[in-house]
């Protein structure tokens, strides 16, 4: 018989890839959408067997994190054996200035999934969507499962709350429920308004002739990126488990904005220079001398996370998960990704 699994955030980046491994793996997968004024599902149109007609494995409802009788009435009618809460308002820089709702769908949303799963008495696993930002402002390098949090910013703050709450349920009610603290995670599906992929698109344009230069926050935030597709797998085997727990998914890598920026020119062959510091500071083409990136103030936080890196010892062991993209090829994938769709879709 198939195991049937629910997730919030399906037609987000990680949604659209894990569809794609539970139904591979044979998984019913069903998955909650918000009702607006456009059908916002291009990420999995592809898992159709026609445009306007779901497979058998796929299956998709209208709901809200912000409905808890939505969601109690999702749970009850699916009965599924595993959800997967991927659903947020996961923009960090959007968080500083939509606070509250930020904390109505991370932070409570997270609250009425898990009230749903006690109320109805359902025996399912429950995988949360953490991340990274909980550490904020580093207390130690790498960070672990142990490492303390330090949030900077409503976004990393709600998700806190999801965190705990999640810890709470599980020693409070016995339920399944484990957090997967996710640092970052990229790909060619990633929201054009995240820094690699308007990286990503950027410099596609440029190079083509499309556009002259991109405007980017700081230059010097190190992070920790990897590839969207082996992270989501790491999500299935932490539900895997005999036992729920929480587990760090990262590289263990770290690369800086402008890291990304010069790699992303050097896959389409060119070489960025640098000149200037913090504000003033721009990146030139060595070929041509031309003024392609500029530093704005606008994209800086409030308050700023300098470094991630994680340490991934505890996935490693106990789920047998390690990432295999390297940086390197990550940017490269993206770059190659939306250079041959913007040519293609411009007749070049």
């Amino acid at each position: 018989m198939k195991k049937t699994a629910l997730v919030s955030g399906i037609t987000g980046q990680d949604g659209s890839y894990l569809a794609e491994l539970l139904i591979e793996k044979g998984y019913i997968v069903h998955g909650i959408i918000r009702r607006s004024s456009s059908f916002n599902t291009f990420r999995i149109d592809h898992l159709y067997k026609d445009k306007d007609i779901l497979n058998e494995n796929l299956f998709l409802h209208y709901g809200d994190l912000n409905d808890s009788s939505n969601l109690n009435r999702m749970v009850e009618k699916v009965q599924p054996k595993e959800i997967y809460n991927l659903g947020a308002q996961s923009h960090v820089q959007v968080s500083f200035e939509v606070p509250e709702y930020t904390a109505e769908v991370d932070a409570i949303g997270t609250l009425r999934f898990l009230d749903a799963i006690k109320d109805t008495g359902l025996k399912t696993k429950f995988y949360q969507a953490s991340t990274s930002e909980l550490y904020g402002k580093v207390k130690e390098i790498p960070q672990n499962e142990d490492t303390p949090f330090h949030p900077r910013s409503p976004y990393a703050a709600a998700k806190l709350y999801a965190y705990w709450i999640v810890k709470n349920y599980r020693e409070a009610y016995n339920l399944f429920a484990s957090n997967g603290i996710l640092f970052n995670h990229e790909s060619e599906r990633r929201g054009k308004t995240f820094v690699t992929r308007k990286i990503s698109v950027g410099v596609s344009k440029i190079v083509l002739g499309i556009e002259k230069n991109i405007s980017l926050g700081n230059l010097d935030a190190k992070r920790d990126w990897g590839y969207a597709p082996e992270f989501v797998e790491g999500m299935w085997r932490i539900l895997q488990t005999s036992d729920p727990a929480d587990f760090v998914l990262a590289t263990g890598e770290t690369h800086t904005v402008r890291e990304f920026v010069e790699k992303a020119f050097n896959v389409l062959g060119e070489e960025i220079i640098w000149s200037g510091e913090g504000v003033s500071e721009i990146g030139v083409l060595k070929r041509t001398g031309q003024q392609v990136v500029n530093v704005n103030e606008r994209y800086f936080r409030p308050t700023e996370v300098d470094l991630l890196i994680g340490d991934y010892t505890k996935a490693k062991q106990t789920l047998g998960w390690e990432p295999k993209t390297k940086f390197e090829d990550l940017v490269s994938i993206m770059v190659m990704s939306d250079f041959k769709k913007i040519k293609q879709r411009n007749n070049l």
